[in-house]
């Protein structure tokens, strides 16, 4: 509580709602990753802060209505952030609106006391984001960086870039990794475990040859690293992890950024506008990318959803559908296929006719079954290296005889 002696409207405002808050922030803090708090912390913050300035008559949750959260919401358009003295992104609002539905949710199914029995507002209030396709890294590019990152020398750098390509992790999910973190299938084909970090589930994927390599040198090297282990935050258990040097983890930035943007420069692949309000150019490819690509590379090649879900750590279909989106290149060979001029669409046989190299017994059964037209059981002029055509109903059938 802020004030304990004071007994104005104001001071029982702010203590009552805060209470609230810090109760539901407890409970939040017993499941959720500390930033996923902290967000939900400053998300109540602000909404306090404008009930307190908008409304300072409202005495505790209970009183406010869909109306003061929807102006809420339609305030946060204008709200400046306060690094930038930017208006708030579409994704920041609808961090904050999601949170102070989350937080009504559940302190009604909570049955707290000084809450609506209900959520007055929802996420279906914040603003529509808009949905990008996942930018993979063409064939193109990657056989131009891909010599660079194995030349590299840093034995860190080389092998989380690498790690990276072939295995889809998340950058956090690299960084992470226990010493321990390499083993192999029953055949001989490494095998990565990567821990839970974002989705607080560990999970073993295939790797390839090249970022085992890299791997299991990195491992010699630590293997009897002095650095003591660390707690893991999550699970409280004693782990080694295995990007350290001097007793600290190694950075995102020195592990991914530096290298790739310097292979990037090394090869060509830079475009315009270096650091924020700077000159210069930067390097086309990010490391995130490498994730989008694996995963597009497994959507192309046929592989299953659920086989996507796993190797990329999605909890649910409609999240992996979002990754696994169909390149344009696979988009242009279909249109091509079908719309483009001399697309053939009549089935494979088709080409023969064009080509005058009908086989003999294709001849053949087209001039005796010619008109035969028995639907029922699929009688068609379709050959037989065509398959059947859908049958048609029992009523409809028509027979007619040469």
């Amino acid at each position: 509580m802020r004030n304990q002696v004071s007994f104005s409207i104001e001071v029982f405002t702010a203590d009552a709602e805060e209470a609230v808050a810090d109760k539901w922030l407890a409970a939040r803090r017993l499941t959720d990753a500390p930033l996923t708090v902290e967000k939900l912390e400053i998300a109540l913050r602000k909404f306090g802060e404008w009930l307190a300035e908008h409304h300072p008559g409202i005495v505790s949750y209970a009183d406010v209505t869909r109306d003061h959260c929807l102006a809420w919401a339609e305030s946060l358009a204008q709200t400046p952030a306060e690094k930038t003295g930017k208006p708030l992104g579409p994704v920041t609002r609808n961090q904050r609106i999601s949170a102070l539905s989350l937080m009504f949710r559940d302190a009604s199914a909570w049955e707290y006391d000084d809450v609506p029995g209900f959520a007055p507002i929802t996420p279906r209030d914040a603003p529509r984001t808009q949905q990008r396709i996942p930018r993979f890294i063409p064939d193109h590019e990657l056989d131009l960086v891909m010599p660079v990152i194995n030349q590299i020398t840093c034995p860190f750098q080389r092998a989380a870039l690498l790690i990276a390509r072939w295995s889809g992790a998340r950058r956090d999910e690299i960084r992470h990794l226990p010493v321990d973190c390499l083993d192999h299938y029953p055949d001989g084909t490494p095998r990565l475990r990567l821990p839970g970090r974002k989705a607080y589930k560990e999970r073993m994927v295939p790797l390839h040859q090249d970022a085992a390599d890299a791997l299991q040198r990195l491992i010699e090297l630590r293997q009897n690293g002095p650095e003591r282990p660390f707690t893991d935050p999550r699970t409280g258990e004693q782990v080694r992890y295995l990007f350290m040097n001097h007793g600290k983890l190694l950075s995102l930035y020195y592990l991914f950024n530096t290298p790739i943007q310097q292979a990037c420069m090394q090869v060509g692949l830079v475009v315009p506008g270096g650091k924020k309000n700077g000159t210069g150019v930067r390097g086309t490819i990010s490391a995130h990318r490498f994730r989008h690509t694996v995963d597009t590379q497994l959507a192309e090649r046929g592989a299953k959803l659920h086989t996507i879900m796993k190797v990329l750590g999605h909890s649910s279909v409609s999240m992996a559908l979002v990754y696994a989106q169909i390149s344009d290149q696979e988009v242009l060979r279909d249109y091509k296929s079908v719309l483009a001029p001399g697309a053939v669409i009549a089935g494979p046989a088709a080409l023969d006719v064009k080509s005058g190299v009908l086989p003999e017994e294709a001849v053949h059964w087209l001039k005796t079954n010619f008109f035969k037209t028995e639907l029922e059981l699929g009688h068609c002029l379709r050959l037989p290296a065509e398959g059947p055509c859908e049958p048609a109903p029992l009523w409809y059938r028509v027979t007619t005889e040469d």
